[in-house]
């Protein structure tokens, strides 16, 4: 499949999959949408403590090496687990401008060792930031109550619906901790009504640029 490397409208760069007109990150700007979805409406809620998280699409990266810039201000320890089927190629990775963009310069070997780490392996990418990259399916994912927040960045449901299912959020339901916390950038009815079927609880929330609406689920 073609992939290119685009960028978006923060300024931010993100890869394009012109065969199904979708991206990695959303055209409206890849880092406006990873600090609304994934930071301020789910990292956020936690602070002064340990948590691990689970990433659904560790994909190009961005929204683990954000967690990792935004740790630091929380004053987190993180064990991060990022799943992906078809990981992003070193040469894609370096046409990314996520380090000149976050104004992280001082991070760029964080971001090469990232992507550079075996797969498989439990990393340490600083001393309170721990790092997994898994590749497999996500209905492999075998986790139970082992996490305290999931990015749920896959695809989205137009392009492969088979990832939005009841048996996903099942899945996603069991990985979590009680009270856990899943934050996704969709916004379909028929997402909402999956995770409320599997227990989540579902709120809408403000979406980021270019979309109208988000969804939280917490596991009660």
């Amino acid at each position: 499949m073609e992939r290119k490397v685009i960028i978006t409208s923060d300024g931010s760069s993100t890869i394009h999959l012109p065969d199904w007109n979708e991206q990695y990150h959303s055209k409206h700007g890849a880092i406006q949408e990873a600090m609304h979805v994934f930071i301020k409406s789910g990292l956020s809620l936690f602070s002064n403590s340990e948590i691990s998280i689970l990433e659904i699409g560790f994909g190009t990266g961005l929204n683990s090496f954000i967690t990792f810039l935004e740790a630091k201000n929380l004053q987190l320890n993180i064990k991060y687990v990022g799943v992906e089927a078809y990981p992003v190629s070193m040469q894609e990775i370096e046409k990314l401008n996520y380090v000149e963009e976050l104004k992280a310069l001082n991070f760029e070997a964080v971001f090469k060792d990232m992507h550079e780490q075996d797969w498989g392996i439990n990393g340490e990418i600083s001393s309170d930031f721990l790092l997994t990259k898994r590749k497999q399916f996500f209905n492999e994912i075998n986790d139970i109550n082992t996490f305290n927040l999931i990015y749920f960045d896959a695809f989205g449901a137009r392009v492969q619906p088979e990832l939005w299912t009841e048996d996903i959020f099942k899945i996603m339901f069991d990985a979590l901790k009680k009270d856990g916390v899943l934050v996704t950038y969709s916004a379909k009815g028929s997402v909402r009504r999956a995770m409320q079927t599997v227990g989540f609880e579902v709120e809408r929330l403000p979406g980021p640029p270019g979309k109208r609406e988000m969804l939280r689920a917490i596991k009660k």
